[in-house]
């Protein structure tokens, strides 16, 4: 009994060192120029906004709630912890995607592209070429910061996160850019 608990212990030990030694990892990808955060919004309750939402009134979306908005701030301070400078912050035009931004990072750029589109396959197309240039361009400097719905970050990486996490791609000596790592701050 007493080496199982040993057994078991060494394994949650070797587990915390993998998780810290990954995270770590993720703000050294952040420090290379031509890096680029695909971050998902913060916690707001539900699945979709209502058929009836509109761009131009906040009130008709579904928004960050409390909890999202301490997300979004949380999410700021670990850049800020990790000494991390972000460059140019563009989001989805919808509201919980443009307050997690300022709430995080203190600026925004609206982007439509970032929207998404899940019942128009060719405009979805359209917009993930015209991300994926926008990530291809970034060539040097501070992370480029996009923030986003889940459907994007799935299209964008093949992965599928929560709410609050993000994905971090950097940039390979041929230019290309993939997955360093994912992050989620609760």
């Amino acid at each position: 009994m007493a080496s199982l608990r040993w057994l078991t212990a060494a394994v949650l030990c070797a587990s915390a060192i993998s998780t810290a030694t990954a995270t770590e990892s993720i703000w050294d990808a952040l420090r290379m120029p031509g890096s680029v955060v695909v971050l998902r919004h913060g916690y707001a309750p539900g699945a979709f906004d209502p058929p009836s939402a509109r761009l131009d009134d906040c009130s008709t979306q579904r928004n960050l709630d409390a909890s999202g908005r301490a997300q979004a701030g949380r999410i700021g301070e670990r850049f800020r912890q990790n000494a991390i400078a972000v460059g140019v912050v563009l989001s989805s035009p919808r509201c919980r995607c443009l307050d997690t931004a300022r709430l995080a990072f203190g600026q925004v750029q609206s982007w439509e592209p970032l929207q998404g589109a899940l019942s128009d396959e060719e405009r979805r197309r359209r917009q993930l070429a015209e991300i994926r240039r926008a990530i291809e361009a970034h060539r040097d400097g501070p992370p480029l910061v996009l923030v986003t719905h889940g459907s994007v970050v799935t299209d964008l990486t093949g992965l599928s996160i929560r709410m609050g996490e993000f994905v971090v791609l950097w940039r390979a000596a041929d230019g290309t850019h993939s997955v360093a790592g994912q992050l989620y701050v609760e």
